[in-house]
């Protein structure tokens, strides 16, 4: 009896099959988010106050909901169906905003689903690296190209979503991301493995223990979170703030902002590779280190010398701060808790939606009472404590 694997449980084609469902499903996703104030204001007809309540509900949501799923498939269940599941309930969720325009729906059974569909990501992540860990592959490496591909969606996405919104409207917008999600759930079916939780033998008994006590009593996860959070609002609030900062103080082109986050994106992809393959020379931690302190010059830059020429030369600094702590911030989760895969990728998910919050509240208060160059002082500072933050983490071999 041949031995040959058949084609779909090759390890190219499994590889292949990872890229692409990240690459579709954050291509769902990117298609949504950029369009959903938009959506709410012209389509659903609410004033700002409720399209900010809108945002506030659906991230709580999103927090609760991806962190039980994350719970549950850690101590039972196989994550290809959870993956599944997730699109399923995307499919439902984009059906209702494709058909419906009434808020209450929209803010309740539109918001379940979303909340719901929106532990896909995490849970790809958690299955990634059960399976890299299984065939021996590089961890971080392989992390890295699927991480890009999310990079690469959410350059594909937003301007493909205002183009179907704009020209096709929003019922065409939402069934295309549908489309997506079912797609998705194909090439899950078909092609991602089913793998088992991934064997705590090869660690010691205080290494064990500390992997499966409380996430709140685990002071190494609490201080990367909370790295994770002041990180990222940082970073939220200079993407909200710095068009306006752009017009209203730098009195520069109004295209120079769509410029900055493009050349800004486009350099993290190859950031995110390079990381990757330098994890086993450098270590997570020092690699962490770096890329804060260029979040540090980053926002130095913007405060001291802020000119058009420098803010082009910033971008390099901005794209290796958010390009490495993007790709090796949830590998350095799930190395803390190595028994709670799908916990580890969404409290790192679930770090960045916190600050999506916090940001949009701080700077929309901040720059309203005093003025927008605040901003980036403030953000200056939330680096600098995130910095503080990931020394407290306790080193170890595997960083």
């Amino acid at each position: 009896m041949s031995n040959t694997p058949s084609f779909r449980q090759q390890k190219s084609v499994i590889f292949i099959a990872f890229l692409f469902t990240t690459f579709i499903i954050g291509i769902a996703g990117a298609l949504q988010s950029p369009t959903l104030s938009r959506f709410l204001s012209f389509e659903v007809k609410v004033d700002p106050i409720l399209v900010g309540v809108f945002y506030s509900v659906n991230a709580v949501a999103s927090i609760i909901g991806s962190f039980l799923l994350a719970k549950y498939s850690d101590q039972q269940g196989d994550r290809r169906n959870i993956v599944i599941f997730c699109c399923l309930m995307g499919i439902a969720n984009s059906i209702i905003f494709a058909f419906s325009r009434h808020y209450v729906v929209l803010i309740t059974l539109g918001v379940l689903f979303a909340a719901l569909s929106s532990a896909a990501m995490p849970q790809i992540f958690a299955l990634a690296r059960e399976y890299a860990v299984k065939t021996g592959r590089n961890v971080v490496a392989f992390n890295s190209l699927i991480r890009a591909q999310l990079s690469l969606a959410w350059v594909i996405g937003p301007p493909l979503s205002f183009a179907l919104a704009i020209n096709y409207g929003f019922t065409t917008m939402y069934l295309t991301a549908m489309s997506m999600f079912l797609v998705a759930i194909i090439f899950v079916a078909i092609f991602l493995p089913s793998v088992e939780k991934n064997p705590t033998s090869s660690l010691d008994s205080a290494n064990l223990a500390a992997a499966n006590q409380p996430i709140f009593k685990n002071k190494n996860v609490v201080f990367l979170f909370l790295s994770t959070i002041f990180m990222w609002t940082a970073n939220m609030m200079y993407l909200i703030d710095m068009p306006l900062y752009v017009d209203s103080v730098l009195h520069l082109s109004s295209s120079l902002p769509g410029e900055l986050m493009g050349l800004a994106a486009g350099i993290e992809i190859p950031v995110m590779l390079v990381a990757g393959y330098l994890v086993p020379y450098l270590g997570k931690r020092n690699l962490f280190f770096i890329a804060i302190i260029c979040g540090v010059l980053f926002y130095l830059g913007i405060i001291l010398c802020p000119s058009k020429l420098i803010l082009y030369i910033l971008q390099v600094f901005n794209a290796l701060f958010i390009g490495i702590v993007a790709n090796i911030g949830i590998i350095y989760f799930q190395d803390l808790l190595p028994t709670r895969m799908g916990v580890a990728s969404t409290l790192f998910n679930n770090g960045i939606t916190c600050s999506i919050i916090l940001a949009g509240m701080l700077q929309g208060f901040i720059s309203d009472k005093y003025g927008h160059e605040v901003i980036y002082w403030i953000a200056l500072a939330m680096v600098s404590i995130s910095l503080l933050f990931c020394a407290l983490v306790k080193d170890s071999k595997k960083n």
